[in-house]
C-alpha cells in the first residue's frame, strides 16, 4: 500500500504543477537556468583586472575591492548612459584622470555604470547622476562626497589639494613673507597648538577650498611679527594693478583677521563662507572663469550692472557702482555683466536683451526674485538706497511674463504664462495639472511626449486642465519652482490649494492621480504635500 501511494503522489505531482500552468513552470526553469548561464558567463567575463578607457579605471562590482587597495586616493563617478550631465561631464573627467595619473598612480579616477552595478548603487546610496565620491585608504564605508568644480582642472586640484597637506608649515618670518608675497590670496592660520580642534578645522576648510594656497605658523616669533596674541586666521590680498577692464585694483584690502572665538572656536561652515566673501574683488564680473567664485560664495543677494563694455558713456557707470558697493560686503554681492560677451548667456533669465543696457537689477538668490531700479538714476547715492529699499522690503519684485500664444487655451495642453496663471490655476470649477518646464532641460523634453498624449486624453473633460509653463519666462508671486520638470495638481474648490506630484512620469500613473482626485491609489497613508498659495 506504501508503495502504492509513493506511485501515486509522483504520478500526481505534475498535474498540480499544471495547475498552476506547467508551462509556466518550464519557462520559468528555462529563465532561471539562462540566467545561472549569463551569472556563469559574468563571472568569466568579469575578473578583478582593471581596465581604463580614456585613463578612467572601469569599474564593477569584481575589481572594485581591488581599486580601493591599489590606490591610495580614488575618486568614483557613478554615473548612468542616458544622463546628459554625465555625457557633458565625461572628457572633463578623463582629461583630470590623465593628469593625475601622470602624477601620480596612488591619485586615480574610476567610473561606474550605475544602472548596471546595481549592487554598488544600492551599497552607496546613489540616487542621482553623476554622483562623485572619494575612496582613502581603501576604506569603503566611509567615502566623502565631491564638493568641487565639474570640470578638469577643478578636479585635479580637489585631489592634489588631498593627496598632499592642505597648508603649508611657515617656520619663520622670513619664510611666511615669501609665502605670502608669491601669492594675489593667501590664507595663514596662526595656532597656539597645530594639534588642537582649531588647528585641525583650518585643515578641514584648507581642504575645501582649493582656488586658495593655506599656510599655518605657530612659531612665536610669527605671532609677533604679525601682532597677534591669540589664534587667528589671516586673508592676504595683494593690492596689484589690474589690467582688468573693470577695475583699476585687484583687491581694497590688505589682510583681514578672523579671531578664533575661545569659547566657540573655529566653526569649519562660518570660515569657509567668510573666506569666500572677502577672497572677492568689491565688484566682480561674470564670466566663465568667476562665475563659480560668484555663486560658490553663497552670498544671499546680488545687484547686477548690465552694460556695454565697448561703450565708454556706459563703462564709466562703474565706478559708483563701486563706490556704492562697499556699503554691503558680504550681504550683497556686485557684479558687472558685460552683455555683449559672456554675460548675454543670463540675459534671458532677467528678461532682457543686449539694447537694453545699462540696466540694473537686484536678485534674492534663494527664491530668484529679481527688482527693478530706475534707470534714470546711476548713482551711488542712488544705488545704496534701492539696494536698502530692497533689502528693507519696500520694493515689489519685477516679475517676468510672456505673451500668451494666440492659441494657448485651444490646445490639448493649455499654454500659460504668468498673466494668464492664476485665472486658470484658481478656477475653483476646475481640477488643473501644470507643467512648469525650461526650454533646455532634457527631462522636460523626455517627458513632453508622456504630456501632450495626457493633454489628449483630458481634452475633452469639462472639470480636467492639463497645462504648462515656461518657468524661465514666467515667473509667480507666491510659488517658487527650483527644478526641472515641477508638476503642480490645483484641485477645484476654495481655498487656492497646491499638491505636488511626486510619482511616475508616465501617462497611466498621471491618470491614475487625476482619477483620484490627485492622490494614487496605491499611495501609503500619509496624505500628499498639500498646500496654500497665498
Amino acid at each position: 500500500l506504501l508503495c502504492l501511494l509513493v506511485l501515486s503522489l509522483a504520478w500526481l505531482g505534475p498535474a498540480w504543477g499544471d495547475s498552476e500552468g506547467s508551462e509556466g513552470s518550464e519557462e520559468d526553469g528555462e529563465v532561471v537556468a539562462e540566467e545561472e548561464d549569463e551569472e556563469d558567463e559574468e563571472d568569466e567575463v568579469l575578473s578583478d583586472e582593471l581596465e581604463e578607457e580614456d585613463g578612467v579605471l572601469v569599474l564593477h562590482k569584481y575589481n572594485f575591492p581591488r581599486a580601493l587597495r591599489e590606490h591610495r586616493l580614488l575618486l568614483v563617478e557613478f554615473y548612468a548612459p542616458w544622463c546628459g550631465h554625465c555625457q557633458r561631464l565625461a572628457p572633463e573627467f578623463a582629461r583630470a584622470a590623465v593628469t593625475l595619473r601622470n602624477e601620480s598612480e596612488a591619485v586615480r579616477l574610476g567610473k561606474v555604470d550605475a544602472t548596471a552595478q546595481a549592487d554598488l548603487r544600492a551599497e552607496f546610496g546613489i540616487d542621482a547622476y553623476p554622483t562623485l565620491k572619494l575612496f582613502r585608504d581603501g576604506n569603503r564605508t566611509h567615502p566623502v562626497a565631491y564638493t568641487g568644480r565639474m570640470d578638469a582642472e577643478g578636479i585635479v586640484r580637489w585631489m592634489q589639494r588631498r593627496a598632499g597637506p592642505s597648508a603649508t608649515l611657515l617656520q619663520d618670518a622670513d619664510t611666511a613673507a615669501a609665502f605670502v608675497g608669491a601669492q594675489d590670496r593667501a590664507v595663514v592660520g596662526f595656532f597656539k597648538d597645530l594639534r588642537g580642534e582649531a588647528a585641525q578645522a583650518f585643515y578641514e576648510v584648507a581642504g575645501e577650498l582649493v582656488d586658495m594656497v593655506f599656510g599655518v605658523a605657530e612659531a612665536d616669533e610669527l605671532f609677533e611679527a604679525y601682532g597677534l596674541s591669540a589664534d587667528t586666521v589671516c586673508l592676504f590680498k595683494k593690492a596689484t594693478p589690474s589690467t582688468h577692464w573693470l577695475v583699476l585694483w585687484q583687491f581694497d584690502e590688505g589682510r583681514t583677521d578672523f579671531p578664533v572665538d575661545p569659547a566657540r572656536g573655529l566653526d569649519v561652515a562660518e570660515l569657509t563662507r567668510l573666506l569666500r566673501v572677502h577672497s572677492l574683488e568689491l565688484v566682480m564680473e561674470f564670466s566663465n572663469e568667476t562665475s563659480s567664485q560668484i555663486f560658490d560664495a553663497k552670498i544671499p543677494h546680488h545687484m547686477l550692472l548690465f552694460l556695454n563694455k565697448s561703450a565708454a558713456e556706459q563703462l564709466a557707470l562703474r565706478d559708483d557702482f563701486r563706490t556704492a558697493a562697499s556699503a554691503f560686503r558680504g550681504e550683497v554681492l556686485f557684479v558687472v555683466v558685460d552683455v555683449n560677451g559672456y554675460g548675454d548667456t543670463v540675459l534671458p533669465f532677467f528678461g532682457l536683451k543686449p539694447d537694453d543696457a545699462p540696466t540694473l537689477r537686484f536678485i534674492k538668490m534663494e527664491n530668484n526674485r529679481k527688482y527693478q531700479m530706475d534707470e534714470d538714476a546711476f548713482s551711488a547715492t542712488a544705488v545704496r538706497s534701492f539696494v536698502q529699499a530692497v533689502l528693507d522690503g519696500k520694493v515689489k519684485p519685477q516679475l517676468l511674463s510672456a505673451e500668451p500664444p494666440e492659441d494657448w487655451d485651444t490646445r490639448p495642453v493649455k499654454v500659460l504664462v504668468g498673466k494668464t496663471f492664476e485665472q486658470v490655476a484658481f478656477d475653483e470649477t476646475k481640477n488643473v495639472f501644470v507643467k512648469f518646464y525650461a526650454p533646455w532641460c532634457s527631462h522636460c523634453k523626455e517627458m513632453a511626449p508622456a504630456w501632450e498624449e495626457l493633454g489628449e486624453r483630458y481634452k475633452d473633460h469639462e472639470d480636467i486642465v492639463i497645462a504648462e509653463m515656461d518657468a524661465t519666462a514666467n515667473e509667480l508671486e507666491n510659488i517658487t519652482i527650483n527644478g526641472y520638470p515641477t508638476l503642480h495638481y490645483f484641485p477645484a474648490g476654495p481655498g487656492r490649494k497646491m499638491v505636488e506630484y511626486r510619482s511616475a512620469r508616465d501617462v497611466e500613473t498621471f491618470s491614475k492621480f487625476l482619477e483620484n482626485g490627485g492622490k494614487l491609489p496605491e499611495e501609503p497613508e500619509e496624505p500628499p504635500v498639500v498646500s496654500k498659495v497665498p
